[in-house]
C-alpha cells in the first residue's frame, strides 16, 4: 500500500480514519511502510487496544450519535455524513426521528457514549436500531468491547475508501 513518506503528510492523509482522533495515525507512522491496507488497520487497531483507557473513552465519545447534534447541527465529518446518509439517519421523519433520539438518550445515558453501529454491515435503518435496543441490555465492559469491534469495521471501510479497494 503506498502512503506518504513523511509523517505530516500520512497524518493528513489518515488521521481522520479514526473520528476526531488523528493520535492514531500519529501512533503508526513509524511502522509504515505498510503491505496492505489489512497491516495499516491492524497497526492502527493495535494503537488504539494499547492506548490508555482515557484516551479510548476520548475516541469512543469522539463518535456522533446516528441522527444526532451533529447531524441537527450540520456538524458530521464528511465519513459520518456519508455513512449515515447511505441509511437516511441524516433525513428521518419525525416518528424515526423521535425514536432514534430516545434509543440515543437511554444508551449515553447508560454507557456515558454514544452507541457506535458500523452502518455499513448493515442493509436498513430498522437493523440498525434493533441492534441498538439490543445492545443496551449489555453491561459496560460488553459495550465497550462492541464500541471497538464497531470502530474497527469502521475504520476498516474508511482505509478501504481512501487506498481505493472498495
Amino acid at each position: 500500500m503506498a502512503v506518504p513518506d513523511d509523517k505530516q503528510a500520512f497524518v493528513a492523509r489518515f488521521g481522520g480514519v479514526f473520528e476526531h482522533s488523528p493520535w492514531v495515525a500519529e501512533r503508526v507512522w513509524q511502522k509504515g511502510p505498510f503491505a496492505s491496507t489489512e497491516v495499516l488497520h491492524r497497526e492502527m487497531m493495535h494503537a488504539v487496544r494499547n492506548a490508555r483507557p482515557a484516551e479510548i473513552l476520548a475516541l469512543i465519545r469522539a463518535h456522533p450519535e446516528l441522527a444526532g447534534r451533529e447531524a441537527e447541527a450540520g456538524g458530521l465529518t464528511a465519513d459520518s455524513s456519508g455513512e449515515q446518509g447511505r441509511l437516511g439517519f441524516t433525513s428521518l421523519g419525525r416518528e424515526e426521528f423521535v425514536k432514534m433520539q430516545e434509543l440515543n438518550r437511554a444508551y449515553r445515558d447508560k454507557f456515558g457514549f454514544p452507541c457506535i453501529v458500523a452502518l455499513r454491515l448493515h442493509a436498513t435503518r430498522a437493523s440498525v436500531m434493533a441492534e441498538m435496543e439490543r445492545r443496551l441490555g449489555n453491561n459496560d465492559e460488553t459495550e465497550l468491547r462492541n464500541a471497538l469491534e464497531q470502530i474497527g469495521h469502521i475504520t476498516r471501510g474508511r482505509l478501504d475508501r481512501l487506498s481505493g479497494e472498495k
